[in-house]
């Protein structure tokens, strides 16, 4: 589609740009900078950027039915009220993994906040295979553990229907499926429905459109994708400039935009000077097609 068009919203040079989501009440893209370290805020309406530094990787951050924000930090769930620039931990996991942190994590239609972990890496996707746990924290704020064995656990959405679980752990470069049941929140029957391409390197963050097709960044490849679940094709490919893109969602007035996060680390002098945008949040128009709203935690 030659209408499609790409910009860098905030050129803000982002060690690992995550976990985008759209906030309709402040008319902004929120988003966390992990090895940063710090929880940021794009305003679509006075353009800047703010940050809230905070005191362990920082990868994902979600909305609050009661307002605010909840994060992930380390290997902890916690709220974060954004004008007291506070955090409070909620729950931990992973206590008897001192190396783990948080990666992805996404809210589910009944609010519930979906979130798995992973080993720190030692460089970008290189790290201690099979240390990740999948977890879901309930608005009861207790925490209900899914599987563990997993790489890098990452991109998360569900169906429209509400009756499947996409995930991806990056390392097995595949789009996964679940049954899912959102009475209970229990997942089941995981299957791959896409495996990535040579050139589109690593799966990383994921959302989904209002035709049930899913929209997946790939890491090192430069680009998103997006995909049918259904047939398990790629219907088409939209590409950046910079190779580290790294998560995606949907959002503007009518969720028509779709922003794409990315990251730095791990890049040299000469690799950043050819792309100068790098870690910087884009913001793609003319896709054709809407995002759904994120949930919020229910908690």
């Amino acid at each position: 589609m030659s209408s499609v068009k790409i910009e860098c919203v905030a050129n803000e040079g982002y060690r690992i740009g995550e976990s985008p989501v759209w906030d309709e009440k402040e008319s902004a893209l929120v988003c966390v900078d992990i090895t940063g370290r710090k929880v940021c805020r794009w305003s679509s309406v006075t353009k800047e950027v703010q940050a809230i530094p905070v005191d362990a990787p920082v990868s994902s951050v979600a909305l609050r039915k009661s307002g605010d924000y909840v994060i992930t930090l380390g290997t902890r769930f916690a709220a974060l009220k954004w004008k007291e620039q506070l955090v409070t931990t909620i729950a931990q996991v992973d206590k008897d993994k001192p190396n783990n942190r948080f990666n992805d994590g996404k809210v589910d239609p009944a609010g519930r906040y979906f979130a798995g972990t992973m080993a720190e890496e030692i460089r970008p996707a290189v790290l201690e295979r099979h240390q990740g746990t999948l977890y879901t924290l309930f608005s009861d704020l207790s925490v209900v553990k899914h599987f563990d064995q997993v790489d890098i656990s990452n991109g998360l959405d569900w169906s429209l229907d509400h009756k499947t679980f996409f995930y991806i752990d990056s390392l097995s470069y595949s789009v996964d499926a679940f049954d899912y049941d959102l009475q209970t929140g229990k997942i089941g029957n995981r299957r791959s429905i896409y495996r990535l391409e040579k050139e589109e390197s690593i799966p990383d963050g994921m959302c989904i459109d209002t035709e049930g097709k899913l929209w997946v960044a790939c890491y090192d490849g430069g680009r998103v994708i997006r995909l049918d679940p259904e047939t398990g094709k790629r219907l088409q490919t939209v590409k950046l400039p910079v190779d580290k893109t790294t998560s995606c969602c949907f959002g503007g007035k009518d969720y028509s935009e779709m922003y794409v996060t990315s990251a730095s680390d791990g890049m040299d002098k000469e690799w950043l000077s050819r792309q100068p945008q790098a870690g910087g949040v884009f913001r793609i128009t003319g896709l054709g097609v809407k995002g759904v709203p994120p949930c919020p935690f229910a908690g």
